[in-house]
């Protein structure tokens, strides 16, 4: 089984996805970091020298690469994954694969991002008081697309191992 674990970023997936895959006994991938290492670049050196286009084009090819292997993982997905190319459809036709929104509210998503922001080329130029605006407008735009996954797992305030039992229980 592929377990795929969406959601804006900050949101837990990676987290979430490798205490999950120890539970389960499964390989645990990271989109991001499997991208790093078949380009051999990070995402934000991939967004400033090649541009958001080149990567959500390859972000969609590695997708499909992983997808089509018929080994078993947890996979954890980018923020914006799900809201580009034909990615939620591929992944809600794709055999043996169930998807998990991780679902987080804006305060939560803000407090995360704002001692991280350096790693994330979306909002690291941005001021703390812009933060707000510039999470709770993207994640408007993008909840129509992260709500086609198969479950959504409201993630505030909880542990990451209650979540990963709660998505475990829905496997």
């Amino acid at each position: 089984m592929k377990v795929i674990l969406l959601g804006y970023m900050a949101s837990g997936k990676s987290f979430i996805g490798k205490i999950l895959a120890k539970n389960l006994q499964l390989p645990f991938i990271d989109l991001d970091d499997y991208i790093e290492e078949k380009e051999n670049l990070t995402i934000p050196q991939i967004f400033a020298n090649k541009g958001e286009i080149y990567f959500r084009t390859i972000e969609n090819k590695y997708l499909k690469e992983l997808l089509a292997n018929n080994d078993n993982y947890v996979l954890s997905l980018g923020g914006g994954t799900p809201c580009y190319a034909n990615n939620m459809d591929i992944i809600r036709k794709t055999d043996n694969t169930t998807s998990f929104y991780l679902k987080a509210s804006i305060k939560t998503i803000v407090n995360r991002l704002q001692g991280e922001k350096e790693q994330r080329p979306l909002v690291a130029e941005l001021k703390n008081e812009d933060l707000l605006e510039f999470v709770a407008k993207h994640i408007f735009e993008r909840n129509n697309y992260y709500s086609m996954a198969a479950h959504t797992i409201n993630i505030d305030n909880k542990e990451g191992e209650v979540i990963a039992e709660e998505i475990n229980s829905l496997l």
